[in-house]
């Protein structure tokens, strides 16, 4: 079996890496938040369960650490726009 028709494929080219590390760095930096704010969100709705009187505090500290959690977000998608155009 000849192999010449699928060498060109496996050749990586500069661009193609480029690319391929903006994809890498928008996936992990997107995983991580999304379940940070999953945990968040999930373990205020048991403690408000608990204790429905303490919902103001624990909805201030719910936001502030959805808010945490989305800035390192914001960061990869800054990462992933700098790898694809800048560098």
């Amino acid at each position: 079996m000849e192999l010449g028709f699928i060498l060109p494929l496996l050749a990586f080219t500069d661009a193609g890496l480029k690319y391929i590390g903006a994809g890498l760095a928008i996936g992990v930096g997107g995983l991580a938040p999304a379940l940070a704010i999953g945990m968040l969100t999930g373990k205020a709705m048991e403690a408000l369960g608990r204790n429905p009187e303490a919902q103001p505090v624990i909805q201030t500290n719910m936001i502030l650490g959805i808010a945490f959690a989305e800035a390192i977000a914001i960061y990869a998608l800054v990462v992933a726009v700098m790898i694809g155009f800048v560098f």
